[in-house]
């Protein structure tokens, strides 16, 4: 099977004109006992105070503007500096200028501002062998007119040691076609003693990143991992998060 990123960084190419995205209202994306429901169908995502936790990726301009498309997605993580986004590693690992995270865009509009990436944190799995088990990332952006992220945006809490399919998870994500996120809700599996799975339709190219948040608003999977988060639109990957995620998460944290 051919290894594509989720990432527009690579060259996946975008297939969300094979999906049916269902046109859901933010009244049937109802909680079930488990997770949140329908399970395994994907919608755009209504836009709500707590959807601004997710965001877009960009490239920045000579301004600290978003210069052409998104091409990864990332999401607010609480941290006791409360200016922490988490993501894919592979989002991050270019020698470029620090990218900007734009929580909340929707259809060229940033309605949480404009945030400034100010350091990366990436698993040594990763930046030394690319090894698809530490694909995974953090970053800390800049505060804007002396307020942080978290302040504007709020946050879910990154979570390691959570049993895989425990609960239902919901991910949400910016395919790079599209100018607004989309939402899907299921249960994960395991696909190894290290990498999760989820079927979700329609997670094309610059979802890499997406979180996924369970009933109690905690990160417990983040879209990447094996083939980089997949080769096909319809199963997404994250890396299981665990004893090496809890120890990135602590030194992005503490800013060490």
């Amino acid at each position: 099977m051919k290894r594509i990123s989720r990432g527009s960084v690579s060259s996946r190419p975008a297939r969300l004109g094979t999906v049916v995205l269902l046109a859901l209202t933010s009244a049937s994306v109802a909680a079930a006992d488990d997770g949140w429901g329908p399970l395994g169908v994907t919608a755009d995502a209504v836009a709500t105070p707590r959807s601004a936790r997710v965001g877009a990726l960009f490239a920045a301009d000579g301004s600290g503007r978003p210069a052409g498309g998104h091409f990864c997605t990332a999401s607010v993580a609480h941290s006791p500096r409360g200016d922490l986004i988490v993501t894919a590693a592979h989002c991050l690992d270019g020698s470029g200028d620090d990218p900007v995270f734009v929580p909340g865009y929707r259809d060229g509009r940033a309605p949480y501002g404009v945030w400034k990436v100010t350091r990366r944190y990436l698993p040594e799995a990763w930046t030394r062998d690319r090894d698809e088990d530490g694909d995974l990332a953090f970053a800390t952006v800049a505060a804007r007119d002396g307020e942080r992220l978290e302040d504007v945006t709020g946050a879910d809490r990154f979570t390691t040691g959570v049993a895989t399919g425990a609960t239902g998870v919901t991910v949400t994500g910016y395919p790079d076609s599209r100018e607004v996120p989309i939402v899907c809700a299921n249960k994960p599996v395991p696909y190894s003693r290290t990498q999760q799975r989820i079927h979700c339709p329609g997670f094309t190219g610059g979802t890499s990143g997406s979180p996924w948040v369970n009933g109690d608003h905690e990160i417990v999977g983040v879209l990447g991992g094996h083939e980089e988060g997949g080769s096909t639109a319809d199963t997404s990957y994250s890396v299981v998060l665990g004893r090496t995620a809890a120890e990135l998460y602590e030194r992005a944290a503490g800013g060490s």
